[in-house]
Formats: structure tokens, C-alpha cells, sequence
């Protein structure tokens, strides 16, 4: 049975190629930049640490690995975290200037309590494999609105329990990721409610546009605190969101010097892997269950396929059974490497690295070797604490306590 895939993307841009007005339609610099001035103003705002693997980066056959480690993103465990509530708060700054409030808004105006009578009347909603929703609940709560959350049949009770957790009422429905976003649609239209997604289509972008520049955060800390460029990064994409993010920062901060950029999906749900190998976006249907629950996605986002289109030099589809070994081997590190907590997103690119061992000649098409430098996204720790211990065999507790 297959357990990796690669597609090369044969319409990549040449390096030198400027990042160009139709992609900054997409996302611009100013808006990642207005993005990173707002987050970091939130009470709990820190930049998370970007890790060096060596002794995971010479079992390799590779010169560097580092990984970026999202489990602390304001406690939320996720990088979802600067996404989805920066969203909610920009619906609400527009909502209040509709109803005829001037003031230029910021976090603070919300959290002080100051507009809470016009607040609590405004419902935001989303669809959820659990970190988003999770991100959207936490910023309902910070900015006093009041947040509604569908999550499809297969999602764990914990991450269910974990929105829940920030006051959000939470709707369990049966079906995929893709059936419980077109249902929030639906129910926002129905009942007057914003929708705070991060798909994309031809008629619904701001939320999704703003979800992305928060994204970007992510990415201009990397930027600080990596040096010089790497030669390759591993992207996680449900519907390209992050992906597109961190290609489109990495673009416009380091242009031709950007690195390769691979796009990791799993195998049954791989719509940015099929759109890279069709040459256009492509949805995948069917069984998208996977134990990378945050990306059993079957549609790109349009914005983001703006940018990945040209930004994305590959996709690799990859099995299962690899993320999972992927965050045990984080959790047993080799002499000289940190001991990481790495939810099942996050063990996937490491996870491809370890079977691109076994395909000698994936590794080749992709450009990797001993000079390579790699960047990993962890964007998840152990957002289901069950599930972790259930794969890894420990606690994170004692995970870290190694």
C-alpha cells in the first residue's frame, strides 16, 4: 500500500520572481504587519520558541532541522490561536462601526467591558476540527460575543470539551469537515450570525483573509528568529491557510532567497496535493477520516491557492502511520535535542523526512540532501491530551520531564 506521495509543482514560480499584485490581493505585508501590531498588543502574547534538532537533523542525512513549536500559543496549544480570534475581532470592530461607532477600536476597547451591551447581542460561528474552534471561542470570550461551534462526527470529545471550556455552545453533526462548514454557513445566514471560517470561496474572503494574516505572525517570528533562510520548510495544510501564510511572509521578507516549499496533507485528505498535480483547485470527497484531524479537509481555500499555486514547489501525501511515529520520535529525542510535545499535525513533517529514508528517489525530486536546511511547523502540542498518551505512551508532563 502507498504510504508517501509527491507532486511537483510544475507551474512554481522561478525564485526571482516578485511576490505581484494579484498574491498581495490575497495577503498583503501591511496586512500581516497590521495583524502582528494587534496580536502582540493581547494580554499572554509571546513569541514561541523555534527549536534545533541536530541530532535528528545528521540521523537524517540532512545539515539542519529546526521546528517551530506552536503548544504555547496563549495557552491554547495551538497555532490556530492567532488566527481565529484575531478574526472575531476584526467582525466586531466592523460590526460596530456599521452600527455607528467611531472609535478606533482595539483589544483593549473590548476586554475593558466598554462595548459589551452592542457585543453580547452579536453571534460569531464556525465550523471545527477543534483548534480552530477552539481559537474562535477563546476570542468570543476575550471580545464579549457570543460564539457557536459545529464539530463533525468524528472529532474527540476532549476537543469538543476544550471549546466548550471558553463558553461557546457546541454542535456535534454528522458527515465530514466539509458538511459542518457548509451547515454553519447555512445556519449563519439563517439566523443573522458571522461566520469566522478560514475557507475561502468566490463570495466570503475577509474572515478568512484576516484568519490568514494572523497566521503570518507565525511566520515573521520565524523570520526573527531563524537567521538566514532555510533551503526547504514542511507546510501542514487543511485548506491551505497556514500554508499560504507562511509561504506569502516568506516571499515578500526574503524573496528569492525564500526556501522550497513542500505542502503536507495526509493521504485521504490531500485537496492541495491533487490541485499541485492538476494544476488548478481540486476537491477531493469521499472517507477523509485521518488521525490529522486538523487537516481531514477536502477544499482549498481560494486565497489560499492564490498564493500556493505558484508559492508551493511540491505536495507530499503521506500515511498515518508516519505523523504518529513522527511524534514519538519527538518525545525520545536523541542526545543533544530538546524533548518536544508534538500533537498529530505536528509529527506529520517529521514523519515525512522519516519515509523519504525509505524513497531515495522522492528525496531527490524534492531537492534533499546533506546541505539541506528544513523548517518544521509544529502547529499543534497535545491538544487531545488522551489521544497523545494514547500514541506516545506518556503524559506531555512527562514527556517534558525527560
Amino acid at each position: 500500500m502507498e504510504k508517501i506521495r509527491v507532486a511537483l509543482n510544475g507551474r512554481a514560480s522561478p525564485p526571482a520572481e516578485p511576490y505581484g499584485p494579484v498574491r498581495t490581493q490575497a495577503l498583503s505585508a501591511a496586512a500581516i504587519a497590521a495583524a502582528r501590531t494587534e496580536i502582540a498588543s493581547w494580554p499572554g502574547y509571546a513569541a514561541t520558541p523555534l527549536r534545533t534538532l541536530p541530532g535528528l537533523a545528521t540521523e537524517l542525512g540532512l545539515s539542519a532541522l529546526a521546528y517551530k513549536d506552536e503548544r504555547g500559543r496563549f495557552g491554547l496549544g495551538s497555532f490556530k490561536a492567532l488566527g481565529g480570534a484575531y478574526a472575531v475581532m476584526r467582525v466586531l470592530v466592523a460590526e460596530l462601526a456599521r452600527r455607528g461607532v467611531k472609535d478606533q477600536l482595539t483589544a483593549a476597547d473590548f476586554t475593558s467591558g466598554r462595548y459589551g451591551e452592542l457585543t453580547r447581542a452579536i453571534t460569531v460561528t464556525s465550523a471545527t476540527d477543534g483548534n480552530h474552534g477552539r481559537s474562535v471561542a477563546w476570542g468570543a470570550r476575550m471580545f464579549g460575543a457570543r460564539a457557536v461551534i459545529y464539530i463533525h462526527e468524528t472529532v474527540s470529545a476532549a476537543r469538543g470539551d476544550a471549546i466548550a471550556a471558553y463558553g461557546a455552545e457546541v454542535i456535534r453533526l454528522s458527515g465530514g469537515y466539509d458538511d459542518s462548514v457548509r451547515h454553519a454557513f447555512a445556519e449563519a445566514a439563517k439566523h443573522g450570525w458571522f461566520m469566522v471560517q478560514d475557507t475561502a470561496t468566490a463570495n466570503y474572503v475577509d474572515a478568512p483573509r484576516d484568519i490568514t494574516a494572523g497566521y503570518g505572525v507565525m511566520a515573521v517570528e520565524i523570520m526573527d528568529q531563524i537567521g538566514a533562510p532555510p533551503t526547504h520548510v514542511i507546510l501542514p495544510a487543511g485548506v491551505g491557510g497556514l500554508a499560504s501564510a507562511v509561504t506569502a511572509q516568506f516571499w515578500i521578507g526574503w524573496g528569492a532567497r525564500r526556501p522550497k516549499v513542500i505542502v503536507l496533507e495526509p493521504l485521504r485528505a490531500d485537496c492541495v496535493y491533487q490541485s499541485i498535480a492538476n494544476g488548478r483547485r481540486t476537491d477531493v470527497i469521499g472517507d477523509l477520516d485521518t488521525v490529522m484531524a486538523g487537516l481531514s479537509c477536502g477544499e482549498v481555500s481560494t486565497l489560499a491557492w492564490e498564493i500556493l499555486a505558484g508559492g508551493a514547489n511540491a505536495g507530499l501525501a503521506l500515511d498515518d502511520a508516519y505523523a504518529l511515529e513522527g511524534m514519538r520520535r519527538f518525545a525520545n529525542p536523541l542526545p543533544g535535542d530538546p524533548a518536544i510535545v508534538a500533537g498529530e499535525c505536528s509529527g506529520g513533517g517529521l514523519g515525512a523526512l522519516l519515509a523519504l529514508q525509505h524513497r531515495p528517489d522522492l528525496r531527490q525530486q524534492l531537492g534533499l540532501d546533506a546541505t539541506s536546511q528544513v523548517l518544521l511547523i509544529g502547529t499543534e502540542g497535545d491538544t487531545d491530551p488522551s489521544i497523545y498518551h494514547r500514541v506516545v505512551g506518556r503524559t506531555a508532563q512527562e514527556v517534558l520531564a525527560t
